[in-house]
């Protein structure tokens, strides 16, 4: 299960990652571009630049919900965490009975 989460995860990453970088901006860097154009219909400037916002914001509450269920899953999964690790072999390595000098 977390496998395939995180299978998710990174495909949503990476899309992300291209949306992000499709999109106009402000400087024109390696936005979609286009020359101007009047209307808001779906492949002008303008209905392009709010369908890769939404895409955008889509792509993220995907990510943000996979991260969630991530942390979950791995809270909830019963392997033993390095600090479990640790305190066990702190105990096994103390002595069960303080050590008293005998020869006084």
């Amino acid at each position: 299960m977390i496998t395939l989460i995180l299978t998710i995860h990174i495909i949503l990453a990476c899309c992300i990652i291209c949306a992000v970088l499709l999109q106009k901006s402000e400087g024109g860097g390696l936005g979609i571009g286009g020359s101007g154009g009047s209307g808001g219909g779906f492949m002008t400037a303008r209905g392009t630049a709010n369908f890769m916002t939404k895409l955008t914001a889509f792509l993220g509450a995907c990510f943000f919900l996979t991260s969630i269920l991530l942390a979950l899953l791995s809270t909830s999964n019963n392997s033993s965490s390095i600090v479990k690790e640790v305190e066990k072999s702190i105990e096994k390595n103390e002595p069960l009975k303080p050590s008293v000098p005998l020869g006084n």
